[in-house]
């Protein structure tokens, strides 16, 4: 039988990843002889699986925070966009790109009666630029807004007024009003509750005004089930995730971001325009709900700094915030926002993308070293104790940074994003091509610069993932929808991770939650995309302890990763199977006993383009029992877990 497969020469199974990750390339091979077979040497083992490498990044972009994480179901509660007689808040996308968040660019909130019964007073505004003032008889209202039926909704709005106003809210979809009377003087938070009578997509939160004017200060409006401020149905996923490690608050959005916008009471943050992406950056989550996030989760930290419109003694400052003590600037201002203890954030990025002409504050390389350890000495006279990772990118950047900055970091980082290609073979090898490509280049640069190697700087891959529109986004801003042949490729890549343990400490994917990210949400509900599940998976049963693989899986285009347990209790062998029809592989344990008894979990589907969505989880984590008998039956288009007692 003449069978034409995919085969990257060189092989998997090599421990230097030093094959050539360009030779991809389609060969006609007679397979009528060949059985698919690997070797695993359970003593010849790698440097161990550093957790890091399941580590995850949320950015202020698109609908990953807010929308995503944060619970906040009002858009521009804070009026950054001046309310107008014309509705048109929605920046118009191509007529066959539905999004479920389409992309706000004017006023959200519409005028309801006489259009000169709502002004925008820049007097004494609340907070930001100006606040609305209502007269009697008007009022302003928010539509589009999602309930489900029986589910309690809590918020508040801020209010003044110079005489004495009345003032009625109400939530369409939802039992009762909520009247305010007697509004007079300064500002006043006033608390209200509904419970949704009806499921919906079209409900409409009003606040109207009688007998006097009255300002509306800002408003909230979240489910009552939120957790301290985030969603609790994404929470949940984000705990299954499991992720040990989160990257923020960017990405691009870092280089213009201001960190002390986002500190202090949460309804006197000023929102401004996001520097980097669309749409508006609201101030409410910064440092202080983001180390909230982190322990709801159970991760740690990995702040980055900013150094494009940022400067040393900010990114100190910022430090300080975080570790200092409350005999410190930093520290009072902490303890004033409610957090006496300091945070003990030790995971710090310097930067991000500053080679990019993209970024904000780009500079060239001979001026950004200097930059950079300007900014490290700053942060190291805070806290000595700070891991850094430097701004990376494969060439004469990161050669670059290695020879100016060694002694100004302790980790490198590197990105990269693949897109599509029809083929699935090709499709999926595009990550561990692109994690082999970065590996051989450090490996090269400390063949190159001296002393390079006794430092060991190893890679942060803080951001890596599929980036490709071909669905539309259709979770809002880079709202990325991923398939079973993206969960192929992920699993993938962390098969190449494990083969080059030695020179990775991190790998972040991007971005955790809508944003080309592997959870989803609705405005309503959560779900994991296809590309969180081999995520999950490995993280939870793949072994730490990588080895050594030979054989001719390669040939089928299989993609073969074994490891021993912590415990050295367990032998795990996962199996990536591109190809339209299921295989047996044949494998044989050299230097361990297998008993037999094991367990299994598979990812698979006959459709390599099934996606998941909140209606229907088409792909899934399916366990089953296993027992070793020498061969491995993996499904077309299918992720397989292996766990078997060894010893």
């Amino acid at each position: 039988m003449l069978i034409t497969v995919h085969c990257l020469f060189g092989g998997w199974g090599q421990s230097t990843g030093t094959a050539a990750y360009d030779d991809l390339r389609l060969e006609e091979l007679d397979l009528r002889d060949v059985q698919p077979h690997v070797t695993v040497f359970a003593q010849r083992k790698r440097a161990p699986i550093d957790p890091f490498i399941y580590g995850q990044f949320i950015e202020h972009l698109g609908r990953c925070i807010y929308g995503g994480i944060w619970a906040e179901m009002l858009e521009d509660r804070k009026f950054y966009f001046p309310i107008e007689v014309e509705y048109r808040p929605y920046r118009a996308e191509p007529h066959d790109r539905v999004m479920l968040f389409p992309v706000v660019a004017r006023s959200p909130w519409q005028i309801i009666g006489p259009a000169a019964g709502v002004t925008m007073e820049r007097a004494g505004a609340f907070v930001g630029e100006h606040t609305p003032l209502l007269q009697p008889g008007a009022a302003i209202q928010q539509n589009d807004l999602s309930l489900v039926a029986g589910r309690q909704y809590a918020g508040y709005v801020w209010l003044k007024s110079t005489g004495t106003a009345r003032v009625t809210v109400t939530l369409s979809g939802a039992d009762g009003v909520v009247e305010i009377p007697g509004v007079a003087g300064n500002y006043a938070r006033h608390p209200f509750a509904f419970t949704a009578r009806e499921t919906t997509d079209t409900a409409s939160l009003r606040i109207a005004v009688a007998e006097a004017p009255a300002y509306v200060g800002t408003v909230s409006l979240m489910p009552a089930d939120n957790v301290q401020g985030l969603r609790k149905d994404t929470l949940e996923l984000i705990r299954q995730l499991n992720a040990p490690i989160y990257r923020w608050p960017g990405g691009n959005f870092v280089s213009g971001y201001e960190w002390r916008d986002g500190i202090g009471d949460r309804d006197r943050r000023s929102p401004r325009k996001n520097p980097a992406w669309s749409g508006v950056e609201h101030n409410d989550f910064g440092i202080d709900e983001f180390m909230v996030f982190c322990r709801l989760a159970g991760t740690e930290p990995l702040i980055a700094v900013n150094t494009g419109f940022g400067d040393a003694y900010s990114a100190a400052q910022e430090v300080e915030y975080c570790n200092g003590g409350v005999d410190t600037l930093g520290g009072q201002w902490r303890a004033a926002n409610g957090h006496a203890e300091p945070y003990g954030v030790r995971w710090w990025c310097i930067g991000n993308e500053m080679y990019g002409d993209w970024q904000l504050g780009h500079m060239r390389l001979e001026h950004y070293v200097l930059k950079h350890n300007a900014v490290v000495d700053r942060m190291r006279a805070v806290d000595s104790g700070l891991q850094l990772v430097g701004v990376g990118a494969v060439g004469d950047w990161s050669r670059g940074m290695l020879r100016a900055c060694a002694g100004h970091m302790d980790f490198l980082s590197e990105h990269f994003y693949c897109g599509v290609m029809d083929d699935v073979v090709s499709h999926v090898q595009q990550i561990p091509l692109n994690i082999r490509r970065i590996a051989d280049a450090h490996r090269a640069y400390r063949r190159e610069i001296p002393g390079l190697v006794e430092r060991n700087i190893r890679i942060a891959l803080d951001e890596w993932n599929y980036w490709s529109d071909r669905d539309g986004y259709v979770y809002g801003d880079l709202g990325a929808r991923y398939r079973q042949r993206d969960a192929l490729g992920v699993a993938a890549g962390l098969h190449e991770y494990f083969r080059q343990s030695d020179v990775f400490k991190m790998a972040n994917y991007a971005q955790t939650v809508n944003v080309i990210g592997c959870i989803k949400t609705t405005k309503t509900a959560a779900f994991l995309d296809t590309t969180a599940l081999p995520l999950m998976l490995y993280r939870a049963q793949f072994g730490t302890v990588p080895l050594e693989i030979e054989g001719n899986a390669e040939l089928l285009a299989l993609d073969v990763a074994a490891a021993w347990t912590e415990a050295s209790d367990a032998l795990t062998i996962a199996v990536v199977n591109p190809n339209a029809t299921a295989v047996a592989l044949r494998v044989d344990v050299d230097g361990a006993n297998p008993d037999g008894a094991g367990a299994m979990w598979q990812i698979a589907h006959d459709d390599p383009n099934a996606y998941n969505d909140a209606q229907n989880q088409r792909v899934k984590i399916v366990p089953g029992p296993f027992t070793f008998d020498g061969q491995l039956r993996v499904p077309a288009y299918g992720v397989a877990l292996y766990r078997v007692n060894a010893k």
